[in-house]
């Protein structure tokens, strides 16, 4: 095959957070709901938040830098090998951060 294909990829550390909360867990916890009924409805009383659809949801995950480099089409296979192979010669492996996240693949 004749290309390259330009890999994305974050690395990923065990602090890393990544969570999905849903709006009715977000309501149930009292000092949300205080700072909700306080910002949007002030000065009235007896109020009650409720969440109309279930799956409605926030996801909370850390923020990444995106790192890319280009491989040849033929490599395909081995991208996730390759990907840790240079963010080792970049030097970004640490202690904490061991893992690579293949994010986008792109065709050139």
């Amino acid at each position: 095959m004749n290309g390259t294909i330009m890999v994305h990829y974050k690395i990923l550390c065990k602090a890393d957070l990544n969570k999905i909360v849903t709006l009715q867990e977000l309501f149930k916890n009292e000092k949300i709901a205080k700072v909700i009924k306080s910002e949007f409805a002030k000065g009235h009383r007896n109020l009650t938040l409720i969440a109309d659809d279930t799956t409605s949801s926030l996801k909370i995950e850390t923020l990444k830098e995106l790192h890319s480099f280009e491989v040849n089409k033929d490599d395909f296979a081995d991208i996730l090998v390759l990907a840790e192979e240079d963010a080792a010669n970049k030097k970004l492996i640490k202690k904490d951060c061991e893992r690579v996240e293949l994010v986008d693949l792109e065709t050139l």
